[in-house]
């Protein structure tokens, strides 16, 4: 396979890109006059430009061009209940009539805080903020500050705790400046042997119970490993199920019947609206009290607004409940399978990973276990990766399918098995039509 020939025909693809999307295009260079870059949320941007939405209903979207999607990406997890459920609406609407902004306690927030301590065990109390970096920020802020001479914290290569907690690569320039230890994602003996050597230095391990970035579940033996080390060492476990809090009624900590110290969620758990949380055990989370000596001080204007914990507490209550939980992972698990078949068939490096509904598709051969996997050695692999990715985001598109442009797919309630079949079958003719241009190479990058 010549690269060239992977370039032009993604340089097509752009081409009818650009053609079907005026007003897209438009918008984009509009703003790009008051925005760095045209937008706000850097994961949101691809080339040529990213389309710009009109509107959404159930798991369809319309761009100002007027052409329609499925929405695969569910707002990177955000979006679980779909663009227009009833339920949420009704709620943010009467939410709306009732006043925003009162400046003190609301009737929602109390019963928001008894909701998700009910369905996640290891919160014995929670407190609210405006996302879920936010809430990783408090989390290990509070790990350091109650243990004063303990400031060091244990991330992972490859993990994604937020805007300023980026891991790909060791680390990203804007991340708040702690003193990280990082360690190997699911390895589970490296990761053990460091625990034990550092151990006295560190105020807290924080874990992805599944890598966000690419979908990579831990391993059951990895994630029981940290529990257990870190109660040898005092050390303050945290797991952020900002996105896997979606895979079970409890979260994956449900699943595996594993209690961190601490927990923090987001995205969809506020209906829609902006949200965080944490929580954990008791003896750690009174020292946010204010009745109490020496209470820690945690502020925030919108803590509690009246959107998020209304539209929060009518999508955790009324609308996921355990069953529908069932039946949005099943489904994701179906289609999952569904994808690993179609690459096992035509003999092609690609796979799907992840968990439920949250699915990562990968251009990679050999079992993928932590970051370094789905990330090709060398520079004419990386070039061919980029490239692959784009013509497969921008051909999902044209086909009517809204993903990530990494290949990320999370799945919102209102999705169904013929959207998934219809999804696979555009996968299908992709691998069936552009296979030709798949790199052979890709084949032996994954599980190096």
């Amino acid at each position: 396979m010549d690269p060239s020939d992977l370039a032009s025909a993604l340089a097509d693809v752009e081409s009818r890109y650009r053609a079907r999307h005026p007003h897209s295009a438009r918008r984009h260079a509009s703003a790009r006059s008051h925005l760095p870059g045209g937008n706000t949320h850097t994961v949101l941007h691809y080339s040529p430009f990213p389309l710009t939405f009109a509107a959404g209903r159930g798991n369809r979207l319309t761009d100002i061009d007027g052409l329609d999607y499925l929405d695969l990406l569910g707002e990177y997890s955000a979006g679980l209940y779909g663009h227009s459920n009833p339920v949420v609406q009704a709620a943010l609407r009467q939410a709306l009539d009732d006043g925003l902004a009162l400046g003190g306690p609301n009737v929602y927030e109390a019963r928001l805080a008894e909701a998700v301590c009910a369905r996640f065990p290891s919160m014995n109390l929670v407190r609210f903020t405006n996302s879920g970096t936010e809430a990783n920020l408090m989390a290990l802020s509070i790990a350091r500050a109650r243990l004063p001479g303990r400031t060091r914290l244990m991330v992972f290569g490859g993990a994604y705790h937020g805007s300023v907690f980026q891991f790909r690569h060791g680390g990203a320039a804007l991340n708040a400046p702690f003193d990280w230890l990082i360690g190997t994602y699911n390895d589970t003996e490296g990761t053990r042997a460091q625990l034990r050597s550092h151990g006295a230095s560190l105020a807290a391990v924080i874990v992805e119970p599944m890598l966000g970035g690419g979908c990579i579940v831990g391993s059951a033996e990895f994630l029981a490993m940290l529990r257990d080390e870190c109660t040898a060492s005092g050390t303050v476990l945290i797991f952020d199920e900002v996105m896997t809090s979606r895979l079970s009624s409890a979260g994956r900590q449900g699943l595996l019947g594993i209690r961190p110290d601490m927990t923090t969620l987001g995205k969809y758990l506020g209906g829609g609206a902006s949200f965080g949380a944490f929580g954990g055990r008791r003896d750690i989370m009174q020292r946010l009290d204010p009745a109490e000596p020496e209470a820690f001080s945690h502020a925030g204007t919108f803590n509690n607004n009246v959107l998020s914990m209304a539209g929060g507490l009518a999508g955790l209550t009324q609308v996921f409940s355990a069953a529908e939980s069932s039946r949005i992972n099943e489904l994701g698990d179906r289609l999952r399978t569904r994808l690993n078949e179609m690459g096992a068939a035509h003999r092609m490096p690609f796979q799907a990973t992840g968990a439920g509904s949250l699915i990562g598709l990968h251009f990679a051969g050999g079992i993928i276990q932590n970051g370094a996997d789905i990330e090709p050695a060398g520079v004419k692999r990386q070039h061919a990766k980029a490239l692959l990715e784009g013509l497969f985001h921008l051909e999902m598109i044209d086909r009517g399918y809204y993903l990530g442009r990494r290949g990320f797919i999370s799945l919102s309630l209102p999705t169904t098995a013929a959207d998934c079949e219809a999804f696979a079958a555009a996968v299908d003719q992709f691998l069936a039509i552009r296979g030709s241009l798949i790199p052979v190479d890709l084949a032996d990058y994954g599980g190096r």
